[in-house]
């Protein structure tokens, strides 16, 4: 890891909520959750790795995004610029398996390892992980 930052973003509270009752965890992101994304993605990627990655240069990052719903995604790819593709291993587990909460970035990690899509680790690797 080479850098991280958490930001806790103004007016967020209830942006996703999740309770437990006798079926299990339910979790419910608001409907204002993709605008809240959207309009934060950029400062709280530049607070964490900004100072590794030239202004604008979000596709020379390796993306792994917690899928918390197609909406999110498309905010992110949109937001970002970022090419056909750096997403799909995101999308993929979302299609297949849903919003799992916490676990849902692992499954994406599994699927970017078993894609090959995972960087091998040299120096010159740069990686995003993002998780609402």
């Amino acid at each position: 890891m080479v850098s991280a930052a958490q930001t806790v973003l103004p007016e967020s509270e209830g942006g996703a909520e999740g309770q437990l009752n006798a079926s299990g965890l339910v979790f419910r992101p608001s409907f204002e959750l993709p605008a809240m994304v959207r309009d934060n993605i950029e400062q709280c990627l530049a607070e964490g790795v900004g100072k590794h990655v030239a202004h604008g240069g979000w596709n020379d990052l390796f993306w792994a995004v917690h899928p918390g719903g197609r909406k999110i995604l498309d905010v992110v790819e949109d937001r970002l610029a970022l090419a056909p593709g750096k997403l799909d291993a995101s999308r993929h587990v979302l299609s297949e398996y849903g919003n799992m909460s916490g676990a849902s970035i692992i499954f994406v990690l599994d699927e970017l390892r078993r894609r090959g899509d995972m960087p091998s680790g040299g120096l010159g690797q740069k990686e995003a992980t993002f998780n609402e």
